[in-house]
């Protein structure tokens, strides 16, 4: 397996609700010096991004479409991609621009940093309300 497909499917395993909740699942995939900057504004260190998962009411499902890497150095990867959140019935209701930082320690990828940002709904193809 390459590192894009390694690094998407880690990704894909932060969004999913059943490893998000479970901290033994998360914490090995986060550096400990782990920063988000939370598409809410608010700004998340491992710890507090383990604790506020745990407590994290049940999300509506999310894929990830337009994913792309950029080598940095040899351990040190870029990871950008769309996010687009699913309500119950699988419709679109949001979109977001993600970047992620990885690091390869120890023979395996940590993510170190992660940024979210909304997409407004008038930039948003999926968005039903601009159709």
């Amino acid at each position: 397996m390459n590192t894009a497909d390694q690094l998407r499917q880690l990704e894909e395993r932060l969004v999913d609700p059943a490893v998000r909740r479970n901290p033994a699942l998360v914490a090995p995939l986060l550096a400990d010096d782990f920063l988000e900057f939370g598409a809410s504004g608010r700004v998340f260190d491992k710890a507090s991004i383990l604790e506020d998962l745990q407590n994290e009411a049940t999300r509506p499902a999310s894929f990830l479409t337009d994913f792309a890497i950029r080598e940095l150095s040899p351990t040190i990867i870029l990871a950008t991609y769309r996010a687009t959140r699913l309500n119950a019935d699988g419709e679109p209701i949001g979109q977001s621009r993600r970047s992620s930082i990885w690091a390869h320690v120890n023979g395996q990828w940590q993510i170190t940093f992660h940024q979210g940002t909304p997409i407004p709904p008038s930039q948003n193809p999926t968005d039903p309300t601009q159709k």
